[in-house]
């Protein structure tokens, strides 16, 4: 006998399989949801800032009064309606008809994780490279690792992915023989950090990209929900070819009915929905109704105003704690938009070695080693402020800066502990602290 398992079927598995890991995030879900636990942890929209009386009148008639048609099949792109009203949400961000957006190229998915799955699907081959900001989207990571796909990360700074670096790795990669397919970006309110790409580096970016023969998938969840004046337009509304557009309705409206879409260059829209029907037969009816009919008769402009004030009174909820109670050597970004905010530790702390000792203290955060494919960041973490009231967020820094004293005085007593990477998210990064930010 050489070994036992848990598993019996672990010799029958694919080998796509065998790389698969548990998303920290998730991991947390369950310990974070606790009442007594304060959650810095999930990205979770305040749902309750939506007239719920209004919407759940608006659901009920959709299936006493249209049950027909919203609770049957449907087709695997979506329907019409949503796709047209997709088109007029974009608009808002400058991606329009101008620019090539049509209700033809849009693909209606299962929020914006199955978007990223189709792509990853039709566009990467077992050993294939994405290039993706260092740190990047925890959900990505897991679409490209069950792909078989390697992520490799480019530098961030506090104006987001460098152009140089970008062009550095294109060009380490190419000398290496490797295949890079494509860069997955979130340009605006970057998750994890909170980072926004300036103005100036998205239109080089963007040359780079197009001189290296890539493709670029621009994933936009937050880029409407800003604090401080419009954000930059997307790399889609600059560049049609070759710049997959991916966006949900989780963060604007209600991230339970899970919808999300894809805008494609035209040649490969139909490849979409052939790979989506494959997965989902048709994205659910009734959820594409409640979303088209929400944005058809309710006053959905002025409900994203309301959720920018909400999470723009949270967001210097968090940096005014972090202010007055993070220990010294502690920095961290300043977002203009979006949910997070990002925070380097001071020099020896590790954010996951610690995570055990936060959660007996009664408050949850991301390590920031779940925002990177080789396990790096253990010297930052994602804090975010969507979902817990004010005074919430506040208790919870200051439980979270206490376990950070107790892990400094502990390094002066006993001297450093192995694993942590220092102030920096990742060796030879420039994730941006509040000097940069």
């Amino acid at each position: 006998m050489t070994g036992t398992t848990l598993d019996d079927y672990t010799d029958r598995y694919a080998r796509r399989v065998r790389g698969m890991t548990a998303s920290e995030i998730r991991a947390l879900f369950a310990v974070a949801s606790r009442p007594e636990v304060v959650s810095l942890a999930g990205g979770a929209p305040y749902i309750a800032a939506l007239p719920l009386d209004a919407v759940g009148e608006m659901l009920g008639r959709l299936g006493s009064e249209h049950g027909v048609t919203t609770l049957q099949y449907g087709i695997g792109q979506g329907t019409l309606e949503l796709r047209e009203r997709i088109c007029e949400v974009m608009s808002l961000s400058g991606i329009d008809a101008a620019c090539g957006a049509s209700p033809e190229d849009v693909v209606v998915t299962v929020g914006g994780q199955q978007a990223l799955d189709l792509v990853a699907r039709l566009f990467l081959d077992p050993g294939d490279v994405v290039l993706a900001e260092g740190p990047t989207y925890v959900g990505a990571l897991g679409v490209f690792q069950a792909a078989q796909a390697q992520v490799v990360h480019v530098p961030m700074d506090a104006d987001g992915l460098i152009p140089e670096a970008l062009e550095s790795a294109i060009a380490d990669l190419a000398r290496a023989g490797r295949r890079v397919k494509f860069l997955y970006t979130i340009p605006t309110y970057q998750n994890p950090t909170g980072v926004t790409l300036s103005e100036e580096r998205r239109e080089r970016v963007l040359d780079i990209c197009e001189r290296a023969g890539l493709l670029v998938v621009e994933d936009d969840p937050y880029g409407q929900l800003g604090f401080e004046g419009e954000a930059p337009a997307p790399l889609r509304a600059r560049r049609r070819d070759g710049v997959f557009y991916l966006s949900t309705f989780s963060k604007t409206f209600a991230p339970g009915l899970r919808v999300g879409w894809i805008l494609a260059p035209h040649a490969v829209r139909d490849k979409l929905v052939i790979a989506s029907e494959a997965q989902i037969l048709c994205p659910s009816g009734y959820a594409q109704a409640a979303v088209a009919t929400y944005l058809s008769t309710m006053p959905w402009r002025q409900q994203l105003k309301v959720y920018r004030e909400v999470y723009r009174e949270r967001r210097d909820a968090l940096l005014d704690a972090m202010a007055d109670l993070m220990p010294e050597g502690t920095s961290w970004t300043t977002p203009a938009g979006g949910l997070f905010v990002w925070a380097t530790l001071p020099d020896g702390l590790d954010s996951k070695a610690m995570m055990p000792r936060a959660v007996a203290a009664r408050v949850a955060y991301v390590p920031g080693t779940g925002f990177y494919a080789d396990g790096t960041g253990t010297g930052a973490m994602r804090l975010n402020f969507s979902f817990p009231p004010p005074e919430r967020i506040r208790e919870g820094v200051r439980r979270l800066a206490g376990v950070m004293e107790q892990e400094i005085a502990m390094r002066r007593v006993f001297g450093a502990v192995g694993g942590a990477t220092g102030r920096r998210g990742q060796a030879g990064s420039d994730v941006p602290g509040p000097d940069l930010a």
